[in-house]
């Protein structure tokens, strides 16, 4: 199929042209090697992890970084609700937005590809020190209920086990209501 071809496809889905293409792990190796943040460098594909507590359970995203726009800014596409890894891109809900990297700050701005009213914000501390795992604060707009919202996303360069230590950790916890009454604001460090 010619490129021409595929981006009609996509017009008449209403998608973008990376939702129909598939792209292996650590595709952009060059590009995500070029990333300041040592936690996202080499690597082109994350795992997140938030908790569900309407539904009472755990909700898996996959993100790729697509490309590089700037030295500090790569484009995204996130998955969310994702069933089987394999498959991520068969999933509830697709975002697309841009991940700016800074030295003590990564910020994730992502619109629902389906609604483009929903945007939400990931905030990412310290993504300069390199770990397995990241904590970041989603903030947004949820549709059920709808109100804004903000809860805590556990980031990952590989698929974590998930059992209830997992889910445990992504609910909202005593220390965790301590500091949000203390600034009187939702944090996660």
């Amino acid at each position: 199929m010619d490129i021409e071809t595929l981006y009609e496809i996509a017009a008449a889905l209403n998608f973008n042209v990376e939702q129909l293409l598939y792209f292996p792990p650590n595709n952009n190796a060059v590009i995500s090697n070029s990333i300041p943040s040592t936690f996202f460098q080499h690597a082109s594909r994350f795992y997140s992890y938030f908790y569900n507590g309407k539904n009472k359970r755990l909700v898996k995203c996959v993100m790729d970084i697509i490309e590089a726009s700037d030295a500090y800014r790569y484009k995204v596409m996130m998955y969310m609700n994702v069933k089987d890894y394999d498959y991520y891109q068969d999933c509830e809900n697709t975002y697309l937005g841009y991940i700016e990297n800074y030295d003590v700050l990564t910020s994730i701005i992502l619109k629902n590809q389906a609604t483009h009213v929903e945007q939400i914000t990931i905030n990412i501390l310290a993504s300069f020190l390199d770990s397995s795992t990241k904590w970041g604060l989603m903030s947004g707009v949820s549709f059920h209920p709808f109100m804004p919202i903000a809860l805590k996303m556990l980031f990952s360069k590989k698929p974590l086990k998930e059992n209830k230590d997992l889910i445990n950790e992504l609910k909202i916890n005593k220390e965790d209501i301590r500091i949000m009454k203390m600034y009187n604001m939702m944090s996660i460090v």
